[in-house]
Formats: structure tokens, C-alpha cells, sequence
């Protein structure tokens, strides 16, 4: 990845991967092509020390990616967070060029297979407690024969953080842009305001 010191926050890394959990996996197959899923994501545990962190996270079992993980455990999973286009008009002069706005969260991971029908389902309720409470208590009363077949047709894993990579791209080298691009993006789209959110925690604003 293309990575300009300007863009590196790795400090908030496990910020965006809460608000945007939803990983997309990927792996190189035999013909050297990649290899895709999205699948949300548990943390499992944050970085300590020289501890790695951790994340959960399950695939169907019918997915080919399940025996491709089985050859070859070293992924990528990356994290996408709110995006949007960044116009001209935020500069007072005109000799400039529109741009993107994005943060991103890449990790190189070691996946490893959760055994038996016990851990998927602790998996499955830490992510129905991150998305949807409620939801639990439906589960527990679901006949045992279906959520056996549930279970059945899942495969839990464990990934090992090996690497953590962030571009936060907010134009954050240029300075003389802020105040007029916080202020575009605060009347903007849900992505806008998130973003101008970003600057905010990333001291760009006041």
C-alpha cells in the first residue's frame, strides 16, 4: 500500500475497525490471483506490550476460502471507513485538483480454525453482542436441530494480528484546506460528518 507519512495514524486503528467492522479478507490462490470475503469482525484482543492483537470471525463452510486458509493461514484483512470526494472550492486560489477523502485500516493476519460446535457459537454471540443484543435471546430459543445446522455450515476462526497499516487520507498536508473542508463536509452526507469527525480527533480542527 502506498502509504505517505502524512496519512499514517495507527493510534486509531482499533477505532475505525469498531465503527466499521466489517473486514474483507484476502488471500493469493495457487493461479495468483486473489482470493475475497467480507465478514464482520469480533476484536478479540487489543495490543499489549509485545502481545499480538486478535480478531474473531467466521466464513461458510462452503466457501473456498475456508481451504485456502487451510494451505496458506497468512491474509490480508482490511477495513474500509467513510470515503467521499474532495472539491476544489475548499482553497481560496484555483491552481489546484479535486481529491478523495478515505481512512483505511490494513492488517496481515494469521488465521487459525476454531474447533467444535462450543466456540463457534461463543463466536456467534460476541458478534450478536456488538450488533445486536436483542438477538440473543431469540437465539436461545431456536430449536437445537436448526442452530446445529447453522453451526454446521460455519467455520470460526481466529486471526492473529501480525501487522497493523493505516491511511487516513484527510489532506492533511494541506493546511490552508481545513477550516473550509471541515466546515463542506459538517452539511454534508453521513460520510462527510463522519469524516469531519475525523479531523476533529485527528487535530486538524478545533
Amino acid at each position: 500500500m502506498y502509504l505517505p507519512k502524512q496519512f499514517e495514524a495507527p493510534e486509531h486503528a482499533w477505532t475505525l475497525i469498531r465503527q466499521h467492522p466489517l473486514g474483507q479478507l484476502i488471500s493469493v490462490d495457487a493461479q495468483g490471483l486473489p482470493m475475497l470475503s467480507w465478514l464482520p469482525m469480533h476484536i478479540d484482543v487489543l495490543p499489549e506490550g509485545d502481545a499480538p492483537a486478535s480478531l474473531l470471525g467466521h466464513l461458510a463452510k462452503a466457501n473456498p476460502h475456508v481451504d485456502l486458509l487451510h494451505h496458506a493461514p497468512q491474509a490480508t484483512l482490511v477495513f474500509t471507513g467513510p470515503h467521499a470526494f474532495m472539491p476544489t472550492t475548499v482553497y481560496k486560489d484555483t491552481l489546484r485538483v479535486p481529491t478523495w477523502s478515505y481512512l483505511v485500516v490494513v492488517l496481515r493476519v494469521r488465521a487459525q480454525r476454531l474447533e467444535g460446535e462450543a466456540a463457534k457459537d461463543a463466536l456467534l454471540k460476541q458478534l450478536i453482542g456488538d450488533h445486536h443484543p436483542p438477538y440473543a435471546q431469540q437465539w436461545r430459543g431456536l430449536p437445537n436441530d436448526y442452530t446445529e445446522r447453522m453451526l454446521e455450515a460455519i467455520e470460526a476462526y481466529h486471526f492473529e494480528v501480525l501487522e497493523v497499516k493505516t491511511k487516513f487520507k484527510l489532506n492533511q498536508h494541506r493546511k490552508e484546506s481545513h477550516a473550509a473542508m471541515h466546515a463542506l463536509y459538517e452539511q454534508g452526507s453521513e460520510a462527510e460528518r463522519e469524516l469531519a469527525q475525523w479531523m476533529k480527533t485527528l487535530g486538524m480542527v478545533g
